[in-house]
């Protein structure tokens, strides 16, 4: 842009040459001179109600706000084929690519988007939490139930209570759909090694192969939990765009801004380390007798079970690792949170469960000690934890404050009306007594990418803001039992 034009911007005066792709049932979208901007529908062009720099940046952020105030079933391209409001609108959720660009369904997207899509994966989520819940009454491994070990139960309804809350929004739609998808796609890429591991362990178990109801009706709700999260993706606003793969509103694997490369990499340094710590013995037993003799057995080792529970603790430590990996790179960093969030609820719940079991009593039958030669020799067991867990709970709060860190990373606020561009006033949907400028700010769905103007000009316009910031556990793994 030429130094007229600038002088012209510092002015607050904006030409009507504006080109509109998308219109809605009261507000409008497209581009003016030099920048994206929204207007309400009719009104005058020189009076964008909020504005946006003219870059990729800029257009995702100028989209999610328009979706985020504008009815999604009125929203219909604008050209020489502009269907009737109704008759071509928009699905719900759905995003264009890069600007003046319709989107692209694939067959499955097309059939899955929109209500019916994500009416359907909140019901598969919530057909995998309630037999989940069923399953934890049954025999599950071993003759036992879920319900009667307090330390097994505490893990499995934490898994069950992220689903629950990943159905829930998913089922509200919009913003929250992709939130309660990655919720879920975390928790369901983690728990897969560890029910993988819970059937290992019923195959592997001498006289009790397939193991009981409730393994079978857990492994059936996990399935359709996942499937509830491939749904919801494919229901969610990137389904088949070209633009999609980088659509940064949409969210996607980006490279970070150079400003965040150290947090990321402690990120991932955390992740390696917990999924690392994950292996070793955390239950640390000390037998006494009566004479003052002392032995110290560790069980948990995840390398000290059968092939097949080995493979799922395997698993789970390389999904963690691949899911925190994703999380750190995820973009933007408030969606890799939600994702983070997801992967390691599972692992809390194990170090939960680690920390149910040592109050548990513990028998001499759990080391192969007849009661009577343990009554004889006055045996007396206690129970602890080993460093490889605290090692591995420091590794795990580490990741916490890290999705704290990226979930209240400070967003950058896109330029607003009421920064000089002829519109001074609040916005027309703006709550009584909201200055001119708060709109953004108050939109949860203000997420908007790093983004800089930068202008071959000395005269660069001081409206255009520019943003810096863009089981395997003890007590519930597998094999932990040293009898």
């Amino acid at each position: 842009m030429g130094r007229l034009g600038q002088d012209l911007r510092k002015a607050g005066i904006v030409f009507d040459n504006v080109t509109i792709t998308y219109r809605g049932a009261t507000y409008e979208i497209g581009r003016g001179w030099g920048f994206y901007g929204v207007w309400p529908v009719g009104g005058p062009r020189s009076r964008p109600l909020e504005r946006w720099p003219e870059s990729p940046e800029g257009w995702t952020a100028a989209w999610t706000r328009f979706v985020s105030i504008e009815a999604p079933d009125t929203i219909v391209p604008v050209g020489k084929n502009t269907p009737r409001a109704g008759a071509g609108a928009r699905r719900e959720g759905e995003e264009p690519g890069s600007f003046g660009e319709n989107p692209v369904l694939t067959p499955a997207g097309a059939a899955l988007s929109g209500t019916a899509g994500r009416v359907m994966a909140a019901a598969l989520l919530g057909a995998g939490v309630i037999l989940g819940i069923a399953g934890l009454f049954p025999a599950y491994v071993g003759g036992a139930s879920l319900a009667q070990q307090s330390d097994q139960l505490t893990p499995h309804v934490i898994y069950l209570a992220v689903w629950a809350v990943s159905a829930v929004l998913i089922l509200l739609g919009g913003a929250r759909l992709r939130l309660g998808a990655l919720l879920s796609l975390g928790l369901s890429a983690v728990t897969f090694g560890l029910f993988f591991a819970d059937a290992g362990t019923a195959i592997s178990a001498p006289g009790n192969p397939g193991g009981g109801a409730g393994l079978v009706l857990s492994l059936i709700g996990w399935v359709a939990c996942a499937a509830g999260t491939v749904v919801a993706f494919l229901a969610g606003p990137r389904s088949g765009s070209r633009a999609a793969a980088r659509s940064v509103s949409a969210g996607a694997l980006a490279r970070p801004p150079r400003s965040a490369l150290g947090p990321i990499v402690l990120v991932v340094l955390a992740g390696l380390g917990a999924a690392a710590a994950f292996a070793p013995s955390w239950d640390s037993f000390t037998l006494r007798t009566a004479a003052g003799q002392v032995q110290t057995v560790t069980a948990g080792n995840a390398f000290s079970n059968p092939g097949l529970v080995i493979a799922g603790d395997v698993a789970v430590m390389i999904a963690f690792a691949a899911a925190v990996i994703a999380a750190a790179l995820w973009r933007p960093a408030r969606r890799g949170a939600v994702l983070l969030a997801g992967a390691a609820a599972p692992m809390a719940a194990q170090a939960i469960s680690a920390l149910v079991q040592v109050g548990q009593t513990h028998g001499p039958s759990q080391f192969g000690i007849p009661p009577a030669t343990a009554r004889q020799l006055g045996i007396t067991i206690s129970a602890g934890l080993t460093p490889a867990f605290w090692i591995y709970c420091g590794f795990l709060i580490a990741l916490v404050v890290s999705c704290a860190w990226m979930l209240f990373t400070p967003q950058p606020v896109p330029v607003t009306a009421g920064d000089g561009y002829g519109w001074n006033g609040p916005r027309p949907d703006a709550p009584v007594g909201q200055e001119p400028g708060e709109a953004a700010a108050a939109t949860p769905e203000a997420e908007t990418p790093e983004a800089s103007h930068t202008a071959a000009s000395d005269h660069t316009a001081a409206s255009d803001h520019t943003a810096t910031s863009d089981h395997a556990a003890a007590g519930a793994r597998d094999g932990n039992s040293p009898g």
